[in-house]
């Protein structure tokens, strides 16, 4: 039966290969619970047709039943008329419709058959989508849990190239320091070069004026010595 194998398709749809393959787990999930409540509303329908089946398959039995009884008592009440003839045909009757009975009766077994497995498939697809739902939230969570990581790790990533130009800015400095030491150095050498005994140097030293308050505090000095 189509039906049966329609529920037997449904119910064994597999979550976690939809989950391995969705990019964002947390998406896939709201979509696969759109998927199975849309799945659902056709279950029900398709549930409620079989049921609504089985009903009429065990009406149609239970009519056969009756007009079985109704025709026996017919037969009897005709014998106790003293009417055979009458008693023959109801008797006819009741053996035409209990052989009509066998086939209503299996087609009813068919139709109950039918009827308990896709209600058993029905709840069970309604117990499914109650656990999923109660799951998704922790799915959810684990995801966003998941994505605050990968950022927290993009930062960590982020802090240790920070440090990396740090150490390269103290390089760049060190190098700055050093070429300064060197200019100095040669401009010291150069200096010395013009004039390598001091002389020049020595000179400039006496080249220059005394200012009015060296020469007072000289003369103060000498005339305490006496000189």
């Amino acid at each position: 039966m189509g039906i049966i194998q329609r529920f037997t398709d449904i119910m064994s749809a597999n979550i976690n290969a939809l989950l391995d393959k969705a990019e964002d787990p947390s998406k896939m999930i709201d979509q696969y619970l759109r998927n199975l409540e849309s799945d659902l509303g056709k279950v029900k329908a398709e549930t409620a047709a079989v049921m609504a089946e089985e009903t009429r398959t065990k009406r149609a039995l239970d009519d056969c039943d009756a007009e079985i009884s109704k025709m026996q008592i017919y037969a009897e009440k005709a014998i106790a008329a003293g009417n055979d003839e009458d008693a023959k045909r109801f008797l006819e009757k009741k053996a035409k419709t209990t052989q009509n009975r066998a086939n209503l009766a299996q087609t009813y077994a068919i139709a109950a058959d039918n009827a308990a497995k896709v209600r058993q498939m029905h709840d069970k697809l309604c117990k499914d989508i109650a656990e999923l739902n109660a799951r998704r939230d922790s799915i959810k969570a684990k995801v966003a849990v998941a994505k605050t990581q990968e950022k927290i790790n993009k930062i960590g990533s982020s802090v240790g190239n920070a440090q990396e130009g740090i150490s390269a800015f103290d390089r760049m400095e060190a190098k700055a320091n050093k070429m300064l030491d060197e200019a100095n150095a040669m401009s010291e050498l150069n200096q010395t070069q013009g004039d390598p005994e001091g002389i020049e140097s020595l000179a400039a030293k006496y080249d220059a004026e005394p200012s009015a308050s060296i020469e007072d505090e000289l003369a103060a000095l000498k005339a305490k010595m006496g000189k």
